[in-house]
């Protein structure tokens, strides 16, 4: 894509994501990218991260978590520059297996048929060109992240039903943010070679992130690096400054966040390449 300034005037991006943060690791170079050159952004939360992590003691408690978290998340978006935020307000599941899965409030209990809708009236309120959200793995497999995708794709395909007349020869995309499944290995080796244990180590690394072969975007964001990590440091209740990330060399770090991944799922057939927005001009 050009890097001309305001390229992307009049363009309209939506991420959906299922909590405070996901949004940064996942794309937030893409985010940084759009906004620069003049897309309108838009961001949906679907949970508050109530059952997330407290880095410190001292900046929130499980019972102030969700607007502590719901505020760190407006002062990351000031720093990417993202105009629009909207949080559904559904409850962390926390990971799988946990007593969180079954919490009534829960976005993995949430009645599915009403969640997509208010997904879908979203996207109708947005009017994106181009919809990210999580993967179907999930990353690493978080109950949340797998649901979201499941219930933005149903949301963003009954809005492209009712809208496909009007949008000619420029459909809207959907694409999945993807971790590749090489780079968690990567990045596992990196940490193992420096004596740092790794994040889930006890989950299988060789069936976490998504299959390299449904990568179609591969997206050189070096030069929203910076705006990444600050963005991403906003979230101070979810960064510990003893975690195996923080324990990763700055330029190691840098070249990790340097490159974002995606998969794009509708229209089929679309050759992207290195155009996350490819069609769309």
């Amino acid at each position: 894509m050009s890097n001309k300034s305001n390229d992307l005037a009049g363009i309209s991006v939506l991420g959906a994501f299922a909590h405070p943060d996901d949004e940064g690791f996942g794309c937030g170079g893409a985010l940084a990218m759009l906004v620069a050159r003049g897309a309108r952004v838009t961001i949906a939360v679907g949970t508050n991260g109530d059952v997330g992590e407290i880095s410190d003691p001292a900046l929130a408690t499980p019972e102030t978590l969700a607007s502590v978290r719901q505020e760190e998340m407006r002062q990351a978006m000031k720093i990417t520059g993202v105009q629009g935020i909207r949080f559904m307000g559904y409850r962390d599941s926390g990971m799988a297996g946990t007593p969180e899965n079954d919490h009534p409030r829960s976005l993995y209990q949430a009645p599915p048929d009403r969640v997509t809708g208010e997904l879908a009236q979203i996207i109708r309120e947005t009017r994106p060109d181009a919809v990210l959200t999580h993967d179907p793995t999930g990353g690493y497999g978080h109950p949340d992240h797998k649901t979201m995708c499941e219930l933005v794709t149903k949301a963003f395909q009954a809005v492209a039903e009712e809208d496909g007349t009007t949008r000619g020869v420029n459909p809207m995309l959907l694409y999945y943010v993807c971790f590749p499944r090489s780079s968690f290995r990567r990045m596992w080796q990196q940490m193992l070679d420096a004596g740092i244990t790794p994040p889930f180590a006890s989950l299988d690394i060789d069936r976490l992130g998504s299959p390299d072969d449904e990568v179609t975007t591969q997206l050189d964001v070096r030069e929203y690096v910076d705006i990444k990590i600050e963005s991403l440091n906003c979230h101070r209740t979810q960064i510990d400054s003893n975690g195996p990330f923080a324990q990763l060399p700055p330029d190691v770090i840098r070249d990790m966040m340097g490159t974002e991944y995606f998969a794009l799922v509708e229209p089929r057939g679309l050759d992207s390449g290195a155009d996350l927005l490819a069609g769309l001009r």
